[in-house]
Formats: structure tokens, C-alpha cells, sequence
């Protein structure tokens, strides 16, 4: 049987329900604060205002030990943690941890402020702001200063007021300052404001409370669980006004904002050069120090570039992460994926400033420029300068470089002559323009068909032999 309230209708299931309901109506609040003389229309509400006063706070959060005076409370704070946001409005979906927040939100959209001031008229849309209003007409200051007795109406004023007696300056001003009043015990780092020392203490104590509800990767701070929950929605909030780019992450806009700015803020202290990012500075300081601090765990070779280890490593797993939309190629580099998607799409990006001819690769722009300035390439094909290298790593260098019995080789980088020694044509030879290798042959035919000069293999000494004729050709018509 349900009790129907006289005066809105409104029904209840006990007597004692309608009973506490009709006091909103006659405003009756017969439990009275012994403390302070606040009256109250139900004990419960009297029970949790006396918390107030004693200090107590018996409801305790397991995760991260914070104590509360009210359950209500509790499970508010519990939500900072899991990140549930279960109320969403029904005109923008946006949503809240609280029911409150979202009734107070609604007011937004509907324009509505139930909360009228009885002495002036005044419509206010959030019930504390209604109650820091009255005092207006009331004169009340229920904030009173432990310090001096001083009293005020909002307790915003009564911390500004503290810190005249703390000396502590307000929170902006340490912008200005400098000043570090929140010293952290187990480093010793400061920080100007007392939430980011909090913040800062879950580095040693290892406390990720927020955890993400698609995964449950877990974060020690909350705004980094709201970016990583970007990642599972695709929201990219942040737009670039130049080109309507959109970032998930504000940092990554503001880098990317430098690409229309050509700002450079990040100058290196041992050249002058410039850069856009601070990680693409710390990368070209390794240049200057030759620190490579990335060592691959499989052949031990060490790389200054995280990026470029991983690329390496793929040549030990074989992996090919970077696949081709168009026709399924894969590939283990994502700048090889790119060129190689040019093949399809005819894109060419390279543009020679001379004559304005295209091409999709730089080499190839590199190699075509050379038809303007008249310049001789060192090496026709890059693998040879890669053999070629090889040769003045070799601890017999010495020993082969000493035969000057051929002065002119294939020209390299900073005027070093290759020797080709017991495997060069005689003067005669070279006079009747026979270049054949015949006798010496077998000093630099070695087992597995490779050329000494490149490097490039070969399947079989016939193949070989007429490989180093081409060198021997490019040889003659150089020096004549």
C-alpha cells in the first residue's frame, strides 16, 4: 500500500518516508547541532553534519586509502579511479561521474535557473551558488581563520586570507616566482602547486589508479588515461587551424603547428642547428658525443636512433610489418613502403629546380641532377660503393694498396684510388686494347664467385671474368 504526500502528490512505501518528505513542505527540522545550532529536518543529515565537527571519516577507499565522511562521498571518489562516467546528456553526450553535474550541466542547454533568491528575486542555476548569494543579504561568514579569528563568507576568501599568515603566495604568482613550496620526501623535488607534488609521488610508489575499461591498462594520472582512451575511440579533438589536421593529443598539434611556423625553438649548443622537437634535437646530439645507446640484443650492434634498432631487427626476425593496400607487398621499412606505393600511385614528389623534370626517389633526382652539373657519380650502383668501403676496412689494406703497378681505378670520395692489383691487364695489353685477364686470373677468383672490386656475387667464374672486363673497360676509357 503506498502513502500519497497531501500537498504534490508524491508517493511513498512507509509512513516514516512521508513523514520525513512533508517537513520539505512545513520546513520543520526538529534535529538540532549541539555544536553549532544547525537544524536538520532528518537525523541521518544531522548524523553526517556532525562529521563536520568531529573529524570523523569512518568510509575508507581501498584503492588508494582516502578516507570520507560519507558514503555518498565514497562512491563519488571511486569513480576517479575506475573513470566511469555513467551519466550522459541527451543533447551534446557529454558525460559526467555524477548525476548532479549532469542535472546542473542540463541547465546549460535549457537555459534554467530553479534557484530563486527569496530576498532580491535573483534566479541562480546551481544551488551553492544560491547559498554563497544569500550571505550577500544575510552577512553571513561561516569561514572563520584558525589564525586570527578573522571570519568570511566564501572559502575560496578565507585560503586567500590564510596566506598572509603562511606567507604563501597564490598559486599564479609562483608562475612568476619560481617559488617550489611542495618538496618531495623521497627525491627532493619541488613543485609549485600540491596536486602535481601528489602526482609526482606515484613515480616511487609505483600507484596507477586510473584504469582504462577497454583494456585495463592502467595510468597515474588521470589526464593520461583520457588521452590513451583516445586511442580505442579515434577521437582527435585538436585541429590545426592551417590545414584542418586533427591530433588525439594537444602536444603533438603544437609540433605539428611548427611545420606551417618553421619555428625552430630547439637550437644545438655545438653547431647552431636548429630543430622543431625536442627529441629530434636530443637525436642530432648524439652526432656530436657518437652515443649509441640502443643495442640490438641479437648481434650486439648499437644504433643512436630507437627507430633505426627496430628496423634492424627485422633483419633477424624477417618481420614485414608495413603492407602494400594496393597489391599486398609487404615491407620491414615504412620510408620503403612509401616509395614503393609511388609505383602506383605515379606520385613524384622530387622535382629538379634545373629543368623541372620529376621522380618519385630522391637517388633518382640525385642522379639526374648530375646531368646538369657534369659531375662523375665515384660509383654507378650503390652496392659498389658498399663493396668498395669494405676495402678500407680490411686488415690487409695495407698490403694490397703497396702494388702500385696500376695507378688509375675506379675514382671514390676524397680522391682514394682503388688498387686492383694481380688482376690487371700488362701495358701491352692495354696498349692493343686486349683486356683479357688470363694468368692472374686465379688470384681474385675465390671460391664463392664474389667480386674483389664491388663485392657483387657471382654464380659462376665464367660470369666473373667478364664482370671484371666491365671494370677493366671502365678503367681504359677513363685514363684515356
Amino acid at each position: 500500500m503506498s502513502l500519497q504526500c497531501k500537498k504534490c502528490d508524491k508517493c511513498f512505501s512507509t509512513g516514516v518516508q512521508l513523514k520525513h518528505h512533508e517537513r520539505v513542505h512545513t520546513e520543520e527540522k526538529p534535529h538540532e547541532c549541539k555544536q553549532c545550532g544547525k537544524c536538520f529536518s532528518v537525523v541521518g543529515n544531522l548524523r553526517r553534519h556532525e562529521r563536520v565537527h568531529t573529524g570523523e571519516k569512518p568510509y575508507d577507499c581501498k584503492q588508494c586509502g582516502k578516507c570520507f565522511s560519507q558514503v555518498g562521498h565514497l562512491k563519488r571518489h571511486e569513480r576517479v579511479h575506475t573513470g566511469e562516467k555513467a551519466y550522459e546528456c541527451k543533447q551534446c553526450g557529454k558525460c559526467f561521474s555524477e548525476a548532479g553535474h549532469l542535472r546542473r550541466h542540463d541547465r546549460v542547454h535549457t537555459g534554467q535557473k530553479p534557484y530563486e533568491c527569496k530576498q532580491c528575486g535573483k534566479c541562480i542555476s546551481v544551488v551553492g551558488t544560491l547559498r554563497r548569494h544569500e550571505r550577500v543579504h544575510t552577512g553571513e561568514k561561516p569561514y572563520e581563520c584558525k589564525q586570527c579569528g578573522k571570519c568570511f563568507s566564501q572559502a575560496r576568501k578565507l585560503r586567500s586570507h590564510e596566506r598572509i599568515h603562511t606567507r604563501e603566495k597564490p598559486r599564479h604568482e609562483r608562475v612568476h616566482t619560481g617559488e617550489k613550496p611542495y618538496e618531495c620526501k623521497q627525491c627532493g623535488m619541488c613543485f609549485s602547486i600540491a596536486v602535481n607534488l601528489r602526482t609526482h609521488e606515484r613515480v616511487h610508489t609505483g600507484e596507477k589508479p586510473y584504469e582504462c575499461k577497454q583494456c585495463g591498462k592502467c595510468f597515474s594520472q588521470v589526464g593520461h588515461l583520457k588521452r590513451h582512451e583516445r586511442v580505442h575511440s579515434g577521437e582527435k579533438p585538436y585541429e590545426c587551424k592551417q590545414c584542418g589536421k586533427c591530433f588525439s593529443v594537444v602536444g603533438t598539434l603544437r609540433r605539428h603547428e611548427r611545420v606551417h611556423t618553421g619555428k625552430k625553438p630547439y637550437e644545438c649548443k655545438q653547431c647552431g642547428k636548429c630543430f622543431s622537437e625536442a627529441g629530434l634535437l636530443r637525436r642530432h646530439e648524439r652526432v656530436h658525443s657518437g652515443e649509441k645507446p640502443y643495442e640490438c640484443k641479437q648481434c650486439g650492434k648499437c644504433f643512436s636512433v630507437v627507430g633505426t634498432l627496430r628496423s634492424h631487427e627485422r633483419v633477424h626476425t624477417g618481420e614485414k610489418p608495413y603492407e602494400c593496400k594496393q597489391c599486398g607487398k609487404c615491407f620491414s621499412v615504412v620510408g620503403s613502403l612509401r616509395r614503393h606505393e609511388r609505383v602506383h600511385t605515379g606520385e613524384k614528389p622530387y622535382e629538379c629546380k634545373q629543368c623541372g623534370k620529376r621522380f618519385s626517389q630522391a637517388r633518382k633526382l640525385r642522379s639526374h641532377e648530375r646531368i646538369h652539373t657534369r659531375e662523375k657519380p665515384c660509383f654507378s650502383r650503390s652496392q659498389n660503393l658498399k663493396g668498395h668501403k669494405k676495402v678500407h676496412s680490411r686488415k690487409q689494406s695495407d698490403k694490397l694498396n703497396s702494388n702500385e703497378s696500376f695507378s688509375k681505378g675506379l675514382p671514390c670520395e676524397g680522391n682514394v684510388r682503388l688498387r686492383i692489383t694481380n688482376a690487371l691487364p700488362t701495358q701491352r695489353q692495354r696498349e692493343t686494347g686486349d683486356n683479357r685477364i688470363e694468368d692472374q686470373r686465379t688470384d681474385v677468383i675465390e671460391e664463392h664467385c664474389s667480386c674483389w672490386i664491388c663485392q657483387e656475387e657471382m654464380s659462376s667464374e665464367a660470369l666473373l671474368l667478364q664482370h671484371y672486363e666491365n671494370h677493366m673497360r671502365y678503367i681504359t676509357e677513363d685514363g684515356s
